[in-house]
């Protein structure tokens, strides 16, 4: 589906809010991938499960998430990934997305890794911030050993300190040697987590470096959390990136 000697462009805003703003980033991923002719793929989440406070907002639920970004994917004819916390939402989540993405803090939960290689959809492991590049040859094994399904792997940085995170880009060199797609989330990367009094902080104007180093390193793989007004996003607004300026991001890592 994916041709591996191009790039890998993923997008979205980091939980879906409403219909509307699904369909004015989607809009601006298709003229981005025809006028680059990038490929590119939408992400957005039903359910943001880790959120720091209990009072955030999750987004819709599985069942009308599904259904959102399953009208999304006719409309705009995108390829889809979302991001799945229970195993028990695997089979639907799959119905609907191309790439079933396994979040950082569960990429050892076998259950969940078992039940997404099953699907035969891609499944791509982000790398835990605890987790070094070579300790994530063991996640891939546990679906390439059960399942013949594709492997990607994320770096996102590793904790440092307390509500910090730091990118040791040795982590995208090392996993190359893991799987052939390496992506760089380049927005989670700069977060600040749970830094914000309650919720998660960061530092968007680091993006496009984060990209372009990490493309240094070997990644073919670009992760970006987009939305037309961040600053008033319902989650994870201090490290995405304005719709607006994607473009320009993606024009560099070409």
């Amino acid at each position: 589906m994916f041709k591996i000697e191009k790039p890998i462009f993923i997008a979205g805003p980091c939980v879906i809010e409403s219909e509307e703003l699904l369909d004015v980033v989607a809009k601006e991923l298709c003229r981005l991938r025809d006028k680059l002719d990038i490929q590119i793929v939408f992400k957005a989440s039903f359910d943001k499960a880790n959120r720091t406070s209990i009072s955030s907002f999750r987004g819709p639920g599985v069942e009308r998430g599904v259904e959102m970004l399953s009208q999304i994917k006719k409309k705009y004819n995108l390829p889809i990934t979302t991001d799945v916390h229970e195993s028990t939402h695997v089979a639907k989540v799959a119905e609907v997305a191309d790439i079933l993405q396994i979040p950082a803090f569960l990429c050892r939960q076998t259950d969940l890794l078992l039940a997404a290689a099953a699907t035969g959809k891609i499944v791509n492991i982000k790398k835990a911030q605890f987790l070094s590049a070579d300790d994530m040859k063991y996640p891939v094994q546990k679906v390439t050993e059960s399942c013949s399904s594709d492997v990607w792997l994320t770096e996102r940085g590793n904790m440092y300190g307390y509500n910090n995170l730091v990118v040791d880009f040795r982590n995208v060199a090392d996993m190359t040697k893991i799987t052939q797609r390496v992506v760089m989330d380049c927005t989670h990367s700069v977060q600040r987590p749970g830094g914000a009094g309650g919720t998660t902080g960061g530092n968007r104007e680091f993006v496009p470096a984060m990209a372009l180093a990490a493309k240094a390193f070997g990644a073919n793989g670009f992760f970006f959390e987009v939305h037309p007004d961040p600053d008033n996003a319902m989650s994870d607004g201090p490290n995405m990136l304005y719709l607006n300026e994607l473009e320009t991001v993606i024009k560099s890592l070409l």
